[in-house]
């Protein structure tokens, strides 16, 4: 009886020892002892083969384009506050460049994470939300007081609506199509429109109020196209079949027509592709009926 008890009790000890590193390391997990130190530290869970694995820190490469890209954007807003708007401009082209990259070297090299997707969204809401709209109130909408100050916002908080409807669909929908203008490409028309008018300058009279409200308008359309229901080609997915060879001929028009007036041809193009949305928008439901 006795041997018995003492049986049962080491059995009941050794199963207890057993489960107690399992225990702690759930209830670890639980209340955020990963982060018991004082320096910054990520901690992700990744789908593997065998199951979800804790992985500690991030991807170094693709974080670095997209800090690059962060820089950019908060060098834009510095220089337009400073009135140096063509280097503004130039900084926010910057940034489009890297967040282009990005996500492809992640993918090149097999580094996307969580981590890396929400840290991107946040760059791109500085480079392409923040950063054009100071941009534009800066050069042109200021005059207008109060109302040119709230088209300048409407704008970033598009960006802002159109980031958070992005992440929360990633997975959900197309790849061949982004739901709304994408917030570089918006990006691009607005900074556009003051590299041409700053190629202008002296035949445009810049204190003219049907100007100013052609920029505020502008910045309400371009954000209002951001958090639209539109489709617009995203170019992700490639069809890598044979062309007629007559399709490179309004390609090379087009690339002439850049290389004549960078600034002119870059909006004409944008415009073009903004307007594209509702041809596609139109063409998909008229399939789907």
């Amino acid at each position: 009886m006795h041997d018995s008890n003492d049986t049962q009790h080491d059995a009941k000890q050794s199963i207890q020892t057993d489960t107690m590193p399992k225990e702690h390391s759930e209830q670890k997990a639980s209340t955020g002892l990963d982060y018991d130190g004082i320096t910054f530290e990520v901690v992700e869970e990744e789908q593997t083969a065998t199951g979800k694995v804790r992985r500690r820190g991030i991807y170094l490469w693709p974080n670095l384009i997209t800090t690059a890209a962060l820089l950019s954007g908060f060098y834009s807003i510095i220089a337009s506050m400073n009135g140096q708007y063509l280097q503004a401009v130039y900084a926010i082209i910057i940034a489009a460049l890297l967040d282009g990259l990005d996500g492809r070297v992640a993918r090149a090299i097999g580094a996307q994470s969580a981590f890396g997707e929400q840290f991107d969204s946040l760059s791109d809401l500085l480079a392409f939300g923040v950063a054009p709209a100071i941009l534009m109130y800066s050069w042109s909408t200021h005059d207008l007081g109060r109302i040119g100050l709230a088209c300048c916002f409407i704008y970033t908080v598009c960006a802002a609506f159109r980031l958070a409807r992005f992440n929360v669909q990633i997975g959900t929908v197309d790849k061949r199509y982004f739901i709304g203008i994408a917030s570089p490409l918006a990006a691009i028309i607005v900074i556009c429109s003051v590299w041409v008018q700053q190629d202008f300058k002296d035949t445009l009279d810049f204190s003219a109020v049907w100007l100013q409200g052609l920029n505020a308008a502008t910045m309400v359309i371009v954000g209002l196209l951001m958090i639209s229901n539109l489709k617009y080609y995203s170019f992700k997915v490639m069809d890598r079949k044979r062309v007629p060879f007559v399709i490179m001929i309004p390609v090379i028009l087009i690339f002439s027509a850049i290389t004549y007036n960078i600034p002119v041809g870059i909006l004409i193009v944008s415009i073009i592709y903004a307007l594209s949305g509702i041809v596609t928008t139109l063409m998909s439901r008229k399939q789907s009926a």
